[in-house]
């Protein structure tokens, strides 16, 4: 099996990638996409408690993410209802679940930084 960057490209959904790592990077990469995993990782949640969640992140941008990580297939959104207000919820999917051990890992690492590094800091500090 092949994961470091070769002279071969990947293609996933019609995408070329000159390595897995820039493969994965497009997949969960970026400031929100990990975030977002994050928080969906123990259950589903409506958009207003991901925002309560993640209060740095704008609308727009929460917006354009989770419908970014559709799209790649990391998460499901689930419509009940046929009048408005619809109840929408978000969740991973099979496969945005199998990225749970990268989120753990880098949460892991995090803490370890933070306790040989820095500082938690209570907001409003």
């Amino acid at each position: 099996m092949r994961t470091e960057c070769i002279s071969d490209q990947i293609k996933l959904n019609g995408r070329l990638y000159p390595c897995t790592v820039s493969l994965t990077m497009d997949l969960v990469g970026g400031k929100w996409k990990a975030v977002i995993l994050y928080h969906l990782k123990d259950e589903a949640k409506r958009y207003h408690e991901l925002r309560k969640e993640m209060p740095a992140v704008t609308e727009m941008t929460l917006s354009l993410q989770l419908k970014q990580l559709e799209k790649d297939g990391l998460v499901a959104r689930k419509v009940y209802g046929k009048k408005p207000p619809v109840k929408v919820v978000y969740s991973l999917t099979d496969f945005g679940e199998t990225f749970i051990p990268v989120l753990e890992a880098i949460t892991t690492w995090g803490n370890q930084v933070v306790k040989e590094k820095g500082e938690f800091v209570a907001v409003g500090e």
